[in-house]
């Protein structure tokens, strides 16, 4: 089995190239073993998903806004690890429940990826969400947030979406992807 392994070299220098709300582009300066080496990217908190299924291998999805790329996307529940401490799994959680109004009896690891590893240092985490009940929610939705709609979809239908370039999502993908290969082929197909 391959596996990526961690690997560090001093940085020489290290500032802030643009300061967000949200993320920060960061400027450092690489002593590698080749010479020194200078990167811009992409400082980012990091986020999970959630792949929430039902007994019928239905998947929970949301249809969302993302404005950089001018679509309404399908996606699976996410969000930022923006709470301080807050264990990724707990962040899912929450995540699943402020975007769905779903709570989960089970959640547990299924996949981590990072986003662009070449520009951004975002890693999400991926969470295999069961024994969901909706209890609703109270909170105030904002930004695109607010039109969001949630959607059950059959696992093979959204597998086939993403193997047609219909669902275009990196964390939806992967997540996904992730299911119907643990599961088998049979499993995706038996809806």
């Amino acid at each position: 089995m391959i596996e990526d392994r961690p690997e560090t070299h001093p940085i020489t220098k290290s500032e802030v190239a643009f300061a967000g709300r949200i993320w920060n582009v960061q400027r450092e300066t690489v002593d590698y073993p080749t010479g020194e080496i200078t990167r811009e990217f992409v400082a980012h908190p990091g986020a999970v998903a959630v792949v929430a299924v039902d007994d019928a291998h239905r998947v929970l999805m949301i249809s969302q806004y993302r404005h950089p790329v001018r679509e309404v996307l399908w996606e699976i529940p996410a969000g930022l690890c923006d709470v301080a401490g807050e264990p990724r799994i707990e962040t899912a959680r929450r995540e699943l429940l402020e975007e769905t109004g779903y709570i989960a009896e089970t959640v547990e690891p299924l996949i981590e990826f990072y986003t662009t590893p070449g520009g951004n240092d975002e890693k999400i985490s991926i969470f295999l969400a069961r024994g969901l009940k909706f209890v609703g929610h109270d909170l105030e939705l904002e930004g695109e947030e607010i039109d969001m709609t949630v959607h059950w979809v059959p696992l093979n239908e959204a597998v086939q979406s993403i193997l047609a370039s219909k669902v275009k999502s990196p964390a939806a993908q992967v997540g996904l992807m992730a299911l119907a290969l643990k599961w088998g082929p049979n499993a995706a197909a038996s809806e």
